[in-house]
This record gives structure tokens, C-alpha cells and sequence, in this order.
């Protein structure tokens, strides 16, 4: 949804009304997963994709009809639809489609304030869904309850500020925050079961940062990979000859410092990815340190597999316990073969992305054949 703010307040803005079609639930080889969303002007425009473009025609007109009754509905599209050919899923996959005549005020909201405020693991919306939405096995393609639109919750998920994953409210210690805490801090949208009924919560992650010590020429590369990806970029360096605008002017935050005051400066925490650059001892190991201790999501080292065993027993020594030590990326990055320093800044986010999403690192032939299943958020009785 953030990435269509731009398109929805244009619309908004010249009077048009909008729906929505987003995705809360899929399974097999659907193309989109959870959180996929489509918005459609009340003059038939759209923009978007729950599908990869086999069902956004009949996804819309979904969409106009609610506008029309002003009535929301969840409908089924998938491999078991009689008319699997003109509107189902030619990949195979099944798709649960929540279908709005207008975008929620909490959704706008939530979408807005993750595109800006870095300091939170990020925010959830949760709606609650109709009683009779599908189950959450592949079965026939239907449309369900169709009735006014479904109230939704704007829950905000504190990151940095507080602990890790603490909701911003400290009496809330209710079954949906805590999904809503699961969720966020998964980075994944998805249903959870709670007593008053489904509710499909939606994440809108904060914006991920990316905070490299050592502007090297690594950094440099790196930073530039970063940003088209959505992170926040801080590069820190005591050095001041490195760390100068003209050498990053791309950087959203450039900092003179060591590690353990820039940390300070820039509240360095859970969500924070750390990618240690410098091959200076006195500021990589000062950095790992620190950045281990704050809890941040990534922390990766340069240096070749004799570094990082000499560099072991430095970090026992300043108080590092072997198992803090084991999730430290040393040698840093994946292995793609390449040396020149915009290949290193390649492997380096490659590895980054991978360890944030989830993903294995291996090529996707090597997984051929392997389905994820389709598995709620979570599920309180």
C-alpha cells in the first residue's frame, strides 16, 4: 500500500473515490503474497497487483461493485474456479482477496507514517474479517459474507525507543498485539484467530536502515544498492578525510564519529542492519561490539576467515560470549565470486535482504519443488 500512497492522494485529491482489493492469504505458486494490494478509482483506473495480472480485471470489478453497495466481501480466486482460465491463476496458486469499497482511514495513516519514522519496528492494521471467511485450506473459489466495511485497529509496534517489539501502549498485553508484534516484526501480513473472529492484519514495516562503519569504497557501492531497496543509509567513520558529502552524497546520514558515540547519536537498534567496513581494528571491533549488545537485526564483518578468527579472540576478550560471536557474518556477504568493490557491495545487501526476508541464499533451482505452506499469522483460542 505505501508504495500507491503517491497515486491514491492524486486521486483523492481530484475528488475520485477509491477501493481496494488486497490479498490476505495465499497459497502454492500464488505470485503475490499477503499484503498484495490493487486500488481502483471510482472511474475504473487502477494500479497495483494482487495477482501478477491474472485476476486484476475481476479483481476490480469487485472492487466497483463494492463501491457500488458499499459492501466489502472476501472472494477466493484459484486453480479450483470453474473459469480458472479467464480470471483464475494460470501459475497454480489460490489466493484469498479482501475486497473494500474504500481504503480504511487506519490504513492511510499506517502506510504514511512507516514511509517515515525509522525509529519503530513499524506499525499493523487489523481488521476483522467476516465470520464466514474461507478456511485456511485450498477449496472451492467463492465470494463470502458481503456486508458494510469491516472495522480496523492502527496498532503501533515500538522498536528502538524500547524494547524490542514493545507495543506503545505497555497495558495492551492483549492476544491481538501480541500477533500484531509477531507480525510486524516478521515483516509479513497474514490472519490470526482470536476470539471475536479472524482478523487479517496488515504490516507496514518502518523503513529498514542500513548504518555501514567505514567509508571505504565498499561503502560507497553499497549505500547506492541500499537505497532503491528502501533502506535508510548511515555511514559512520571517525575518519574525517572518508567520511566527507562529496565522497557519499547520497547518503541520508553521514556521522564523524566512533562507533559506540554514532550508535548513540543515531539510537542504533533491532531494526538496524550493520555492515562493518572499515579494516581498522580500532573501529570494526569497537563496532561489533556494540552493535551486537543493541540487539541489531544484521551485524556483518569484512575480513577473510584468519581475520575473523584472530578478531574472535578480541571480541571474547571485550566481553562477547562465543554464542553473541556466532551471529556475527564474518567473512561478510554471499558468495558471488566477485572482488571489485561494487561486487563485495552486492554480495554484502544480497546477504542483507536474504537475512531480513528470510531467505536461504541458494539458488532458486535448488529449491524447485518446495512449497511454502499457507500458515496463519498465528491463532489464539
Amino acid at each position: 500500500m505505501k508504495e500507491l500512497l503517491e497515486t491514491y492522494d492524486a486521486w483523492r485529491a481530484a475528488g475520485l473515490d477509491v477501493g481496494r482489493a488486497i490479498v490476505i492469504r495465499a497459497f502454492g505458486s500464488a505470485p503475490r503474497t499477503e499484503g498484495a494490494t490493487l486500488l481502483v478509482a471510482a472511474d475504473g483506473r487502477m494500479i497495483g497487483s494482487v495477482s501478477g495480472g491474472c485476476v486484476e480485471g475481476a479483481a476490480a470489478e469487485a472492487v466497483l461493485e463494492a463501491q457500488r453497495t458499499g459492501h466489502s466481501r472476501v472472494i477466493r480466486y484459484g486453480i479450483s474456479d470453474e473459469q480458472a482460465w479467464g480470471v483464475g491463476l494460470a501459475c497454480g496458486g489460490t489466493i484469498d482477496v479482501l475486497v473494500e469499497p474504500a481504503v480504511a482511514d487506519t490504513t492511510v495513516r499506517a502506510a504514511r507514517a512507516s514511509t517515515t519514522d525509522a525509529g519503530r519496528l513499524g506499525f499493523a492494521v487489523a481488521t476483522l474479517l467476516p465470520a464466514d471467511t474461507p478456511p485456511p485450506t485450498v477449496g472451492p473459489a467463492a465470494a463470502y459474507e458481503a456486508g458494510p466495511p469491516r472495522e480496523s485497529e492502527l496498532l503501533e509496534i515500538e522498536g528502538r525507543e524500547a524494547e524490542a517489539g514493545a507495543s506503545t501502549d505497555r497495558s495492551a498485553d492483549t492476544p491481538l498485539h501480541e500477533a500484531a508484534r509477531a507480525a510486524v516484526d516478521r515483516g509479513r501480513s497474514g490472519i490470526v484467530d482470536l476470539a471475536d473472529g479472524p482478523r487479517f492484519i496488515e504490516v507496514f514495516p518502518s523503513r529498514p536502515r542500513l548504518v555501514v562503519v567505514g567509508a571505504t569504497e565498499v561503502a560507497r557501492w553499497l549505500v547506492g544498492f541500499a537505497r532503491p531497496l528502501g533502506y535508510l543509509t548511515v555511514v559512520i567513520d571517525a575518519r574525517a578525510a572518508f567520511a566527507t558529502p562529496e565522497r557519499f552524497p547520497d547518503v541520508d546520514r553521514l556521522v564523524q564519529a566512533w562507533p559506540d558515540e554514532a550508535f548513540d547519536a543515531i539510537e542504533l537498534g533491532p531494526t538496524d542492519a550493520v555492515a562493518v567496513l572499515s579494516h581498522d581494528p580500532k573501529l570494526d571491533e569497537p563496532a561489533i561490539v556494540e552493535a551486537v549488545r543493541r540487539g541489531a537485526r544484521y551485524v556483518g564483518a569484512v575480513g577473510s576467515r584468519k581475520t575473523q578468527s584472530a578478531r574472535r579472540a578480541a571480541l571474547l576478550s571485550a566481553g562477547l560470549t562465543a554464542e553473541e560471536i556466532g551471529t556475527v557474518r564474518g567473512p561478510i556477504g554471499l558468495d558471488l565470486g566477485g572482488r571489485e568493490p561494487s561486487e563485495t557491495a552486492l554480495a554484502i545487501i544480497a546477504e542483507i535482504v536474504a537475512t531480513h526476508r528470510g531467505g536461504t541464499g541458494l539458488p532458486l533451482r535448488e529449491r524447485a519443488g518446495t512449497v511454502p505452506s499457507a500458515v496463519p499469522v498465528g491463532s489464539t483460542t
